[in-house]
């Protein structure tokens, strides 16, 4: 399942990428067949890398054949361990609110990205996910939670400071926000609900099978309530050109 479209990325062989939070995997696995390029995980979760290594590890390394390679790291988004200007492209899908100093975060992005590199990021929309807050203080007030609800304007706002041209930008998700409504409405019995079993199931068959019916649904859906809203912008010259 993946938040971030690799068509607007334009993707190349040669390329050096970067998926920033990499969590088990879910965006770097895809990466690493896109194109011969050099695909980076890192993540502040050393659980989630090894998750991330048995997914690689559960597939056929194509290596001998292709010139891709991936390489994984336990790395705290505020402080990359990567020399400037070295990506062409960055991922950061659904880190930014769980950090309170996403400045530094952006900052740090900027600094590790060439001139022309696309840099894709999402964090939840904020509408949808107010809608979670205000049903469940669990949902966001637990350890490694959501600190903040975003204002995408004003996100944009930060991640153009830093040195980046805006793209644009869509929703995405949008079967999956009555999910999370669910859980947070009924948050004591998130994991063994029937109706959020049954909810998880049907989200499962869409991902898995991708059915007409479901990718109708979710197209009509992503726009009017995305869980999460995705942008795209380009790394400018460091004088703004």
């Amino acid at each position: 399942m993946h938040t971030i479209d690799f068509e607007r990325l334009a993707l190349c062989d040669g390329m050096a990428v970067l998926d920033l939070g990499c969590g088990q995997g879910r965006h770097i696995h895809g990466l690493y067949y896109a194109a011969d390029m050099t695909c980076l995980g890192m993540d502040l979760s050393f659980e989630d890398v090894l998750h991330t290594r048995e997914g690689f590890d559960a597939y056929p390394d194509f290596s001998d054949d292709r010139g891709q390679c991936y390489g994984l790291a336990c790395a705290d988004a505020l402080h990359l361990p990567l020399p400037d200007a070295s990506l062409d492209r960055v991922i950061c899908s659904e880190v930014l609110e769980h950090l309170p100093d996403y400045t530094t975060a952006l900052a740090e992005i900027s600094r590790v990205t060439r001139p022309g590199a696309i840099f894709a990021m999402s964090v939840p929309r904020a509408w949808p996910e107010r809608i979670c807050w205000n049903l469940s203080e669990e949902y966001h007030n637990t350890p490694g939670g959501h600190v903040r609800i975003f204002d995408a304007r004003v996100l944009r706002r930060d991640i153009e400071e830093t040195g980046f041209r805006y793209l644009g930008k869509h929703y995405a998700h949008g079967l999956h926000a009555p999910y999370w409504w669910l859980k947070c409405l009924l948050w004591a019995r998130r994991d063994d609900h029937p109706l959020i079993l049954a909810y998880k199931r049907f989200l499962e068959w869409d991902i898995i099978s991708r059915p007409l019916l479901t990718r109708v649904l979710e197209a009509v859906a992503a726009p009017l309530m995305g869980k999460s809203v995705v942008m795209y912008f380009e790394r400018v010259e460091h004088d703004g050109r």
